[in-house]
């Protein structure tokens, strides 16, 4: 697993992930629970930039993502630290210069103006979309209108640390209904799979977080909602 087992240990140190009962904003009961939010650090910001540069850089070379990315496009808010901290991670440890832009929540109609803020978008330009977790891919819907409007620019993907391989209001997940209506591949850090085969049995910090009682509920939630 390499560095996906490294992220998956990262998100529970950091208290991005954890198991227990919640609430989705769908109403679903979930034994585990992703909240991105929890990155508070300079140290944490930057080691999650790195982590969405190894997935970046690991599809370049398997031929998944194009070469020549112009830029990250982070949508605010969330993405916003994640296309700046990527940005720098592809820079200092890949050698690869790849610029970071996002969107003002309320276009500026002063100074420069606009809704974009860093690379300035052109026809052809390769972007990259990095959002945190996907669920219904709202994001993106809103994201791509924002970045057409400011020219004819290409997606060469959505990266997002985790996928949750959940199911919509029909049989098809989120990632498959944003490849049908828009052509855009994701590629997540990890899988919610992923995370279940990689922490259960294992300790982290001394302790087990996935034991038998819990990958019952997580397969069990799997069954019911995922594909």
């Amino acid at each position: 697993m390499g560095y996906k087992r490294e992220f998956i240990e990262f998100m529970v140190e950091a208290g991005a992930l954890t198991f227990g009962n919640f609430i989705t904003k769908s109403g679903r009961e979930t034994p585990y629970f992703i909240n991105t939010g929890n990155y508070r650090t300079g140290a944490q910001i930057a080691r999650l930039g790195r982590f969405y540069a190894e997935c970046i850089v690991e599809n370049m070379k398997e031929g998944k993502i194009k070469e020549g990315t112009a830029a990250l496009f982070g949508p605010a808010y969330k993405g916003i630290p994640i296309a700046v901290s990527t940005s720098i991670a592809l820079s200092e440890h890949h050698g690869r210069e790849v610029g970071f832009c996002f969107n003002r929540k309320e276009a500026k109609d002063h100074g420069e103006g606009g809704v974009i803020v860093g690379h300035k978008i052109k026809d052809g330009d390769q972007l990259l979309i990095v959002e945190d977790v996907i669920t219904a891919g709202t994001a993106v819907r809103e994201a791509l209108p924002i970045i057409m409007s400011q020219a004819s620019a290409k997606i060469s993907g959505l990266v997002i640390s985790v996928d949750r391989m959940e199911r919509g209001k029909g049989d098809r997940t989120a990632i498959q209904e944003i490849k049908e209506e828009f052509g855009v591949d994701t590629f997540p850090i990890v899988t919610a799979r992923e995370i279940v085969d990689e922490l259960y049995g294992a300790e982290i910090g001394g302790r087990i977080l996935i034991d038998d009682e819990t990958k019952e509920k997580m397969e069990k939630y799997f069954e019911m909602y995922c594909k």
